[in-house]
């Protein structure tokens, strides 16, 4: 019984680690495809006006993130998450619970 458990239990962990390693994948492709759109939108967007201002605007923050998620991946993300909550805890929880009330309603139906 004992050996059968921690079969199961070996067995769950590599699950687990494949997803996660299958998640850093993507977070990585994810990233890379932002930097890649940026590169589009600077290139095919005005360079002058509102419009020029705008599509800078978003390449760049396109590229920031797209950078972010490629070095970081999924881990930088969850390390920005706490500190936000921890910086701000009472909006966090607002949002939550506002969260919380839409998934019930939504699953309720």
């Amino acid at each position: 019984m004992k050996d059968a458990a921690s079969t199961v239990a070996q067995k769950a962990e590599d699950a687990a680690s494949y997803v996660a390693h299958k998640a850093e994948d993507c977070t990585t492709s994810v990233g890379q495809n932002m930097k890649s759109l940026a590169g589009t939108i600077r290139s095919n967007a005005p360079h002058e006006g509102m419009l020029g201002n705008a599509g800078t605007a978003v390449a760049n923050t396109l590229e920031t993130y797209g950078r972010e998620l490629e070095q970081h991946g999924l881990g930088g993300i969850a390390d920005d998450i706490t500190n936000t909550v921890r910086r701000h805890p009472v909006p966090a929880v607002l949002i939550g619970i506002g969260l919380g009330f839409l998934l019930a309603r939504t699953f309720a139906k």
